[in-house]
């Protein structure tokens, strides 16, 4: 699924010859592949420092926090044969996540406030990976109620710390963040900072398999 090659990672090109945001396309044994670029995604962050991002081909993703759809592009070319709810409230990076889905039918574009899920559950049979990208200052109380409303067993949040207190240090936002995880019965198997891509930024992944 994944391409790694001299350090960097690649995604097999859903729509091959088209890229979507200015990134490289190589070809690698007969199949086109973009370049997962870690200063435009934080999930290439994540990879970049050691993590995974537990989805298959067949895998139903809920993002939170989509934007224009730099990541939700990606996660498009894994997700072959699956499908990714993308919902995103501002309306000018909606419109060009919605222009992905010309020729991506695998993603499923909602504008709503991820503070209601309610507003889009009826839209997804299931969650197997729910991920958050979201700069607020309420953002972990959001991941906390989508985790609740959908029980996916993996999850995993951007946290964005000068989002949530600017005064404080960041490792000191995260340890909240992971404590306030396992108050809530969430099991925490990674905390990983990411800011040599993204600057003040963690991700705190969550896996409640048994």
């Amino acid at each position: 699924m994944i391409l790694e090659k001299d350090g960097k990672h690649y995604t097999p090109n859903y729509v091959p010859g088209v890229s979507v945001y200015g990134e490289e396309l190589i070809r690698e044994r007969g199949v086109e592949y973009r370049y997962w670029d870690p200063h435009r995604s934080k999930l290439a962050a994540l990879l970049r420092s050691g993590g995974d991002i537990p989805v298959d081909q067949c895998s139903s993703v809920l993002y939170l926090g989509a934007g224009d759809g730099t990541t939700v592009s990606h996660l498009s070319d894994l997700l072959t044969e699956g499908m990714i709810v993308a919902v995103e409230l501002s309306s000018r990076p909606f419109r060009n996540l919605l222009s992905l889905t010309e020729r991506r039918d695998n993603i499923l574009p909602v504008m709503a406030d991820a503070r209601y899920p309610e507003e889009y559950d009826d839209l997804l049979g299931g969650v197997d990976y729910l991920y958050q990208d979201i700069s607020q200052q309420d953002q972990v109380d959001i991941f906390i109620k989508n985790l609740k409303h959908f029980g996916p067993e993996r999850a995993a949040i951007a946290v964005k710390s000068r989002s949530i207190d600017v005064t404080r240090e960041p490792v000191e936002i995260y340890n909240d963040v992971k404590g306030r995880m396992k108050q809530e019965g969430f099991n925490v198997v990674a905390v990983r900072k990411i800011s040599r891509w993204q600057k003040d930024h963690a991700i705190v992944s969550i896996d409640n398999r048994g």
